[in-house]
């Protein structure tokens, strides 16, 4: 797969099929994962990979209760600003994210893959993003939806830990992507252009260049 078809249709794909990842691919979602820049090649990091359905039946109502808090609190104006005026564009997009991130919740069961993503408490947390990055981009080539979450590890850390077998709260979980065969379709996401949120030199200095529509295909 062309690198840039990678990187313009690896959207959030959180409505996925039941059917199992192969182990073949998951190996190569992995592998790929770990290849990512780590600062001083620390590699603080720690991978469980979640398919058991005991371990999501014991996960999904936290998880659930994860989303119901986000959408309570964080998200609630957005919410019922999109409510009052659903027809406004951006109003519009705000309530297909939740309802997609919510599909996620309601079927966390039936997702067949998840990857927690653990680094260790007080150093190298940014070398995780890049890593859950690189499986996601290696999932698309794959032709497997991904999405990443973070909110287990806001809301329901210690609770996570107990379940997967995490030693010691020295590791955190910074992120969880899920995985599986997408039940939509692939597609570049729309986005502000370029020169809305990027400027040169200084905060408001002008780019010096518009890119007004995706430069991929």
């Amino acid at each position: 797969m062309d690198v840039y078809e990678a990187l313009y249709t690896t959207r959030a794909m959180r409505r996925v099929k039941p059917d199992p990842i192969p182990p073949d691919s998951q190996g190569r979602i992995l592998d790929a994962a770990i290849r990512a820049p780590s600062g001083g090649n620390a590699q603080p990091w720690r991978f469980v990979l979640v398919d058991s359905p005991e371990v999501k039946a014991l996960l999904g109502p936290l998880y659930r209760d994860s989303m119901q808090t986000l959408w309570s609190t964080f998200y609630k104006e957005r919410i019922d600003r999109a409510m009052a005026d659903p027809d406004t564009p951006s109003h519009r997009s705000m309530l297909r994210v939740q309802r997609s991130a919510q599909w996620l919740a309601d079927h966390f069961e039936e997702v067949p893959l998840f990857m927690f993503c653990f680094v260790r408490s007080g150093g190298g947390e940014g070398s995780i993003f890049p890593a859950a990055w690189s499986a996601q981009l290696a999932a698309r080539a794959e032709g497997i939806g991904s999405a990443l979450t973070s909110v287990l590890g806001i809301f329901h850390p210690a609770e996570v830990r107990d379940i997967l077998g995490v030693p010691d709260d020295s590791w955190s979980n910074p992120c969880t992507v899920s995985f599986g065969y997408p039940l939509g379709r692939w597609g570049t996401a729309p986005r502000l252009p370029v020169d809305k949120v990027a400027g040169r030199n200084r905060w408001e200095g002008g780019l010096g260049f518009t890119v007004p529509e995706p430069l991929w295909p």
